[in-house]
């Protein structure tokens, strides 16, 4: 199964690699401890997951931070290829242009 890196699927993973290292866990022990499967934590790890935002409380929980820390500096151009969104500015912009 092909899986497709997102950059702010990586930048997440190599947060929360780069806490959990510090922390001397492997990951085995983060993934018991979250309550979850090691290949899903490890698929986090790499970057070729989209964890819901529960995932990512429960991961942040047990690295003892947040899940601001993890996502912090993520935007919008961090999406996946092909994900193009429109900011509510902009589109209200638009609307009231065209009044």
């Amino acid at each position: 199964m092909k899986h497709s890196k997102s950059p702010a699927a990586t930048q997440l993973g190599e947060k929360v690699r780069r806490a959990r290292v510090e922390l001397g866990l492997s990951q085995e022990n983060i993934a018991e401890l979250a309550q979850m499967h090691v290949t899903n934590y490890g698929k986090i790890e790499r970057g070729i997951a989209n964890p819901s935002l529960v995932t990512i409380l429960r991961i942040a929980s047990v690295l003892g931070t947040d899940v601001a820390t993890l996502t912090a500096g993520l935007s919008r151009d961090d999406l996946p290829t092909g994900f193009d969104v429109l900011p509510a500015a902009d589109f209200l912009r638009e609307r009231d242009r065209r009044g």
